[in-house]
């Protein structure tokens, strides 16, 4: 198994204490982080997940979901396994858990030229760091996001947000958007169900805006867990007050999965009520995720209502826009378009 010298860490005596997120694991000889793919080998830390590519594939953007970067493009997406949460609903956890829950790492040998290759090769806008968490393959996505960009790639991130200030300020001008899963307003809920803490979470928020990467935020809606009136206006409030009010919010269906299988899907009004309460915050683009068919997966123009972007699942079926500006008023619409 190759092994490459991790990035973002320090030596503490015979360990090394990584400073890639915010768990800052303190690591013995030969014992590995939280996320298990990072490990103190002879006190170096390495990643075990260099290039180990175990998902990709020619995506949808609406996929990840992004709705207001290129909507309509297909975007190039991989992953290593390993995460560093522990999400009992987690929907991607036969990569982002593969190696709690088997012991190995698996995954196609996938150098960063070889990826933008790929990505040139089949007419990819952008490359997408997905399906398990980018930040424990920080390595790879960091040389790759170097060479997507000499090659007029975009590089975006659908990630939990767990990481470290230097880190994520070492991305800027590599990252061009983020889609973060913000899974609930509760400290509790992170710790009980995710292994992880809320306030890092909005800090990378808050700074991947300051820094100017194009974010939009999706939060899965779990019965009786994070979908009270109370805690659907509590995230609203803070898209808006802190992030702006055109930063899109998705609001996605739960559907019983991993460890979390007693609780059965999100009803359909729930997420439609959630949404409502979304425009009632005053938030101007917010999406109804995993409702097929459902009008909250289209784009409507905040000011005159007409339908911009129609959509059915991952498909873009019309589109009602000039460059970046509502084709009935003229108004503009905040993204990439």
């Amino acid at each position: 198994m190759e092994k490459q010298e991790a990035m973002f860490w320090e030596k503490e005596g015979d360990r090394v204490r990584c400073l890639l997120c915010p768990h800052r694991c303190l690591i013995a000889e030969g014992e590995r982080g939280v996320c298990k793919v990072r490990v103190n080998e002879k006190g170096t830390l390495k990643t075990i997940v260099f290039s180990k590519i175990a998902s990709a594939n020619i995506d949808p953007i609406e996929k990840k979901p992004f709705f207001h970067f290129f909507p309509g493009s297909f975007s190039f997406s991989i992953a290593t396994v390993g995460c560093n949460f522990k999400c009992v609903f987690c929907q991607n956890w036969s990569l982002s858990q593969a190696v709690r829950e088997e012991g190995s790492i698996y995954g196609e040998e996938l150098y960063p030229e070889n990826i933008v290759n790929y990505a040139k090769n089949y007419k990819c806008k952008s490359i997408s760091y997905t399906y398990s968490e980018p930040t424990i393959y920080y390595e790879t996505a960091y040389e790759v996001s170097k060479l997507a960009k000499e090659e007029g790639l975009y590089n975006n991130f659908v990630t939990n947000g767990y990481i470290e200030k230097e880190p994520l300020l070492n991305l800027k001008g590599l990252l061009d958007a983020a889609n973060v899963d913000l899974k609930s307003f509760s400290d509790e809920f992170y710790k009980k169900y995710c292994g992880g803490r809320l306030q890092p979470v909005l800090d990378t928020l808050k700074l991947m805006k300051k820094i100017g990467i194009w974010v939009e935020v999706t939060t899965l809606l779990i019965p009786s867990l994070n979908d009270s009136e109370e805690e659907v206006r509590d995230i609203a409030r803070f898209i808006k007050n802190e992030l702006g009010k055109d930063t899109p919010w998705h609001i996605s269906r739960f559907h019983p999965d991993y460890k979390l299988t007693n609780i059965p899907a999100t009803p359909e009004g729930k997420i439609k009520k959630a949404r409502e309460i979304g425009f009632e915050e005053g938030l101007m683009y917010v999406y109804s995720g995993n409702l097929w068919g459902d009008e909250g997966e289209n784009t409507f123009c905040p000011k005159c209502k007409n339908v911009l972007i129609k959509r059915f699942g991952f498909k873009v079926l019309e589109k009602n826009l000039k460059e970046n500006k509502c084709g009935f008023c003229g108004f503009e619409i905040s993204g990439f378009f």
